[in-house]
């Protein structure tokens, strides 16, 4: 019951922690605040990419936090994982104004926590525990 308890504690923290700076990233980037319009063109990307990373950002927290729908929990995980490891090395290959630090390091961050909420979740958000194909995890 306690290893339940803690993990569940564990679990939320870290995905409200995901959701939060996942949020404020998007809505962020919709109202093209806290210089996301030069970050952007830094990275040679067209502005209105900021609309869309934006929206998927906030359906990716809404899937991730509402009861029920196991599979686009899956993929709101994947999704928000590979947009961050994506950020990240577009960061990287696009460095030609000597920011290494920040804009490498806070999206691998994001990806981190997305994949210690999804290694955290409760049988109630995986998606075979629904379907009755639960497998014993170690």
């Amino acid at each position: 019951m306690m290893k339940t308890k803690g993990k569940m504690i564990a679990y939320w923290t870290v995905t409200l922690l995901l959701a939060v700076s996942i949020t404020l990233s998007g809505v962020g980037q919709l109202m093209q605040l806290g210089g996301n319009i030069e970050l952007v063109k830094n990275i040679g990307y067209p502005l209105y990419i900021m609309n869309v990373l934006g929206i998927w950002k906030i359906l990716g927290v809404i899937a991730i936090i509402v009861p029920g729908f196991p599979r686009l929990k899956e993929w709101a995980y994947a999704g928000i994982f590979f947009l961050m490891t994506g950020a990240a090395f577009s960061h990287v290959l696009a460095n030609d104004y000597g920011d290494y630090g920040f804009h490498i390091i806070l999206p691998l961050f994001y990806a981190a926590l997305s994949m210690a909420s999804w290694a955290l979740r409760p049988e109630s958000r995986i998606l075979g525990s629904l379907l009755g194909k639960t497998e014993k995890r170690a």
